[in-house]
């Protein structure tokens, strides 16, 4: 049996992630939150045997050790930060004791015999971009924010504990990931639940920054095959799709399939993080997935359809 640690569990794509892992009954999996943007209503009302949640906030070592030492973990995926543009430069400080906890991880895992930690990065590490598309290797990392410093650093402590120490890793760097159960305040399910209720759309500037959509499913299975396909060892991936659109042309595609009649309202731009342009090279996603991505529009019509079911 592996035991896994998923901190951040959960989170919209780390819950998703746990729920996965414990659908195979070889697995024992311990989700741990501190509840701050988490939400346990992600996880399964009646959770199965091999999986647990525990209330936990790793950036304090005398919470996450207790775990540890008495699950004795094989493999953990690191997914605990505090997420969301506004929220994270609205709360710089918050956001740098997220480095707290990546250290506690790795000092706990290098000291207890873990076999590879795999890490949440963001495509938000690239700042403005330099290049299109946005390459794991080539792209020189150049944002200023918080968040996407934290990000760096963790990347760069993971690579570090593995040449002093030999501890194995996985960088994931996420672009926008999108899907059912994503929290209120992201940019799909905001633009959904207003079209829902027929309310004004609100767009930042002219809307016409571009950004790709990942479909959760589409984010899961890769991670999962690079974890179980012992690939991207002590690397970096891009999760993405490769896909753009602009946030303008996201809100009409929405009014579309929903039919509403919400009007599309332009507010002034964000002071900092929002980047013109977001799109990652996705070819090292594609030789993991085996197949392409799902389309935008087919992704919508999934969340839409699991809005009716859960109204």
């Amino acid at each position: 049996m592996a035991r896994i640690l998923v901190t951040g569990g959960a989170g919209f794509i780390a819950s998703e992630l746990a729920i996965r892992l414990a659908a195979d009954p070889a697995n024992e999996v311990v989700v741990v939150d501190n509840l701050l943007t988490g939400d346990v209503g992600k996880l399964p009302a009646v959770m199965p045997p091999n999986m647990h949640f525990i209330k936990c906030d790793v950036n304090r070592f005398e919470d996450i050790s207790s775990v540890f030492y008495a699950y004795r973990f094989q493999y953990v995926f690191h997914y605990a930060a505090v997420v969301g543009v506004k929220r994270t430069t609205d709360n710089p400080v918050m956001v740098l004791r997220d480095i707290d906890g990546i250290r506690n991880i790795l000092d706990l895992s290098k000291n207890m015999g873990v076999k590879r930690v795999l890490f949440s990065s963001s495509s938000e590490v690239y700042g403005e971009p330099v290049e299109i598309p946005q390459n794991e290797r080539t792209t020189p990392l150049n944002s200023k924010l918080p968040y996407a410093i934290v990000k760096n650093i963790g990347e760069a402590f993971l690579r570090s504990y593995h040449k002093e120490f030999g501890l194995e890793y996985t960088v994931f760097r996420f672009f926008n990931t999108y899907g059912p159960k994503q929290s209120r305040d992201f940019v799909v399910s905001k633009f959904i639940r207003a079209a829902l209720a027929g309310e004004d759309i609100t767009l930042y500037g002219d809307g016409l920054q571009t950004r790709t959509f990942c479909y959760i499913d589409d984010n899961i299975d890769a991670c999962l095959r690079a974890f179980h396909g012992n690939e991207v060892l002590n690397d970096v991936v891009n999760i993405g799709s490769d896909v753009e659109i602009t946030i303008r042309g996201l809100a009409e595609l929405i009014i579309e399939l929903t039919g509403s009649r919400s009007r599309i309202i332009h507010l002034p731009p964000l002071e900092e993080g929002d980047m013109t342009r977001r799109m990652p090279d996705v070819t090292r996603m594609r030789a993991l997935l085996g197949r392409e991505m799902l389309p935008l529009r087919d992704g919508l019509v999934r969340i839409l359809e699991a809005t009716k079911v859960t109204a």
